[in-house]
């Protein structure tokens, strides 16, 4: 017997496929103050000319949308990458009839919004410079797990891809990791059918609205995904297609979501390179498999070694061990704090994040203690020199 899904996920199935033109057939807007912050949250985003960095950049001055809206055109002007234009932008803002189709949209599929400010936001794409300002998500998947594996390739995979695939994430199943791709044909699809089958949570990120799940045969799976504690993500509202200049933008968000982006097959040029290269800005651990030279579909995959743009790996094992993963968690490091009494307050929640949860990866630092990056790196700075924690491979910190 098929287990039904949740959240209204059934209904959202079999509708996903129809234009998100029929606002008629959506439920009334409750006019309540719950979704006076998504309001303006969504609206936020659907501002000329105020894209994810500049959005980045105004959350972080007025920590909220609604205080975004309510600033003086003088006021926003200041703001470093703001200006005159994007400030008139913002308050002729008047597409308020599209925000309300989105909420009713939101309501009657209970989808799940993600806002920069919220606790849900993956927290790894904060550290971005230009994340995402708000996600649309379906699937009850916790978007901060402790450690996440993006897994890319090529659309054409070969059987050596397809094999490479299934045997790398059926051994990450000892590391309990989050698998995220970007749903798409070949290497993408078969990490996510494999996640499911190995009992992995699974993100798919799509370069579309959620009204739609493209490729259309991948309605199965995404069902499968749904129903496995997995989920799909978008920061594109719903009637969005998914037109070509969409994938890069959703290539960002694979990048910056993972601790690690693993390529294990692609050419010279595409998607997946795209995703690497972006990861490789985010200064994100990139992996990759190598193949014959005279694959067509190993070229992107021996480029990337070859240029020391990705570390070459052959197995989950090799993935772990340059994480500085462990398949049994350590007993926390007995740090005798007493005698340092010089440590401030910052510093000794480092100190006890890293001791409990060492080795740990900067951007889990990040997540778990809620400072900011210069206070984090503050804090590592003193306390390498105090010679109570070390830097590893990968980005990664454990108490000596």
């Amino acid at each position: 017997m098929q287990q039904r899904l949740p959240g209204g996920s059934q209904e959202y199935l079999q509708n996903c496929q129809f234009p998100y033109i029929c606002t008629h057939q959506l439920p009334v807007l409750h006019n309540n103050t719950m979704h006076t912050e998504l309001f303006y949250q969504i609206a936020l985003s659907l501002v000329p000319r105020i894209g994810p960095v500049h959005a980045k950049s105004l959350v972080e001055h007025f920590e909220l949308a609604s205080a975004v809206f309510k600033a003086s055109r003088k006021s926003l002007s200041q703001l470093e990458g703001i200006g005159e234009v994007r400030a008139r932008n913002i308050k002729d803002f008047d597409d308020f009839k599209r925000v309300e189709a989105e909420i009713r949209f939101i309501e009657k599929y209970e989808i799940t919004t993600h806002f920069l400010t919220d606790n849900s936001y993956p927290k790894r794409l904060l550290n971005c410079y230009d994340p995402p300002c708000i996600l649309y998500g379906k699937g009850d998947v916790h978007l901060n797990q402790q450690k996440i594996v993006a897994i890319i390739g090529t659309r054409n995979s070969s059987s050596y891809g397809r094999q490479q695939t299934e045997k790398l994430v059926e051994e990450l199943k000892h590391y309990q990791v989050m698998v995220v791709s970007g749903l798409a044909l070949g290497i993408d699809a078969i990490a996510h059918k494999t996640a499911v089958k190995c009992g992995l949570p699974t993100v798919g990120i799509m370069a579309n609205g959620l009204d739609k799940i493209y490729p259309t045969e991948h309605i199965p799976l995404v069902r499968d995904m749904l129903n496995s504690n997995g989920g799909i993500l978008t920061e594109l509202l719903s009637g969005t297609q998914a037109d070509k200049h969409f994938f890069p933008a959703r290539n960002r968000i694979v990048a910056g979501m993972a601790d690690a982006v693993v390529v294990v097959e692609t050419g010279r040029k595409g998607g997946s390179m795209i995703t690497a290269e972006l990861a490789n800005g985010y200064h994100k651990d990139v992996l990759a498999y190598p193949g014959r030279v005279t694959d067509k579909f190993s070229e992107g995959c021996n480029y990337l070694v070859q240029h020391n743009k990705a570390q070459l790996m052959g197995s989950a094992a090799d993935l772990a061990a340059f994480m500085r993963w462990s398949e049994q968690k350590k007993e926390p490091a007995k740090v005798q704090r007493e005698l340092f009494l010089n440590l401030n307050d910052d510093e000794n929640k480092i100190l006890t994040i890293i001791g409990q949860n060492g080795p740990i990866h900067i951007d889990e630092l990040y997540q778990k203690s809620g400072c900011s990056s210069s206070v984090v790196a503050g804090a590592l700075l003193q306390l390498e020199l105090y010679n109570l924690v070390r830097l590893l491979p990968g980005k990664v910190y454990e108490c000596i």
